[in-house]
């Protein structure tokens, strides 16, 4: 069996609004994230769902999660197989879709990583490892929506 570690987040909201503006039916979406021993994470909805555009926001946070977690991933099956990792970068991109009643969800992520590596003998290796790592990805494994991979390799060269 294995073992479970436990993450905590303290979340803080209070409404903008005074009594006398009680009528409306806007609440500000904008609140902070507190994890012990971090800074404090300033967040607020999409702007499309009328939050503020500057702060992250769930959905943000969602895909960097999953981006980093499959990164992470990625470097260990590498290191477990003799790759040398110079340089990687994503572009991902999450697709959320909304219902006429404001239900959503996330219905794909596409992560596009590009690896630049030292062994040009282990491109495709490089390549289909991505695989690997997405079986390993800790996120990857609590999401409900497919994650695609649209990867590239190059070899680095002086």
């Amino acid at each position: 069996m294995g073992f479970k570690h436990l993450f905590k987040a303290q979340l803080n909201w209070t409404s903008k609004q005074n009594a006398a503006d009680s009528s409306k039916r806007f609440y500000s979406k904008t609140h902070q994230i507190k994890i012990e021993g971090k800074p404090v994470l300033d967040i607020s909805a999409a702007k499309g769902f009328k939050g503020d555009p500057e702060l992250y926001n769930p959905e943000d946070l969602l895909l960097s999660s999953l981006v980093s977690c499959h990164m992470m991933s990625y470097l260990y099956v590498c290191s477990q197989n003799g790759i040398e990792v110079i340089n990687y970068s994503d572009n991902a991109e999450a697709t959320l879709e909304v219902n006429e009643d404001g239900s959503g969800r996330i219905i794909e992520v596409c992560l596009n990583p590009k690896v630049t590596i030292v062994n040009p003998d282990k491109v495709e290796l490089a390549l289909e490892l991505h695989f690997k790592a997405n079986q390993l990805c800790f996120i990857a494994n609590s999401c409900n929506f497919p994650v695609l991979h649209n990867a590239s390799c190059e070899v680095f060269t002086i």
